[in-house]
């Protein structure tokens, strides 16, 4: 596997990005359209608008359980930060830091993650001006 960086840490789930993604765009336009010619055309039935309805549940139901998942995902983060904090300095991490900033600072090395995180929380660094400040990079290959 290839180390992970700056530059090749974004994740795509192939199944989330390529495949469910695109086909419920299409999908949610197509059966938009259908319900449009169907009012055009005076033939609105419960039919078209199940199918609307169906459509428009599936993807609020995939986008919620994403949504789902990465909230769980981030709260994790947080903790675990907050806790490889107190294990490497034995002092808190600044309640400063918001969540994006920790979710940055995860792939810092131990050895950089005190000292980049006391400067994140000072500077108000963006999560992408912690990723570029990172010298040692810690892979985090168990993302959702």
């Amino acid at each position: 596997m290839k180390q992970q960086s700056y530059e090749n840490h974004t994740r795509y789930h192939p199944l989330q990005h390529f495949i469910w993604l695109p086909l419920s765009l299409v999908t949610l336009i197509s059966s938009i359209i259908y319900a449009g010619i169907a009012i055009k055309n005076g033939k609105f039935s419960l039919n078209v608008f199940l199918i609307l309805a169906l459509v428009v549940l599936s993807i609020i139901a995939g986008m919620l359980a994403r949504m789902n998942a990465l909230t769980v995902q981030n709260r994790l983060i947080r903790v675990e930060e907050q806790f490889r904090h107190y294990v490497l300095t034995n002092e808190p991490i600044d309640p400063r830091l918001t969540l994006p900033q920790l979710i940055a600072l995860r792939f810092a090395s131990d050895e950089e993650f005190p000292a980049l995180a006391k400067k994140a929380a000072q500077n108000k660094m963006n999560p992408d001006e912690i990723k570029k400040a990172i010298t040692y990079w810690r892979a985090d290959e168990h993302r959702v």
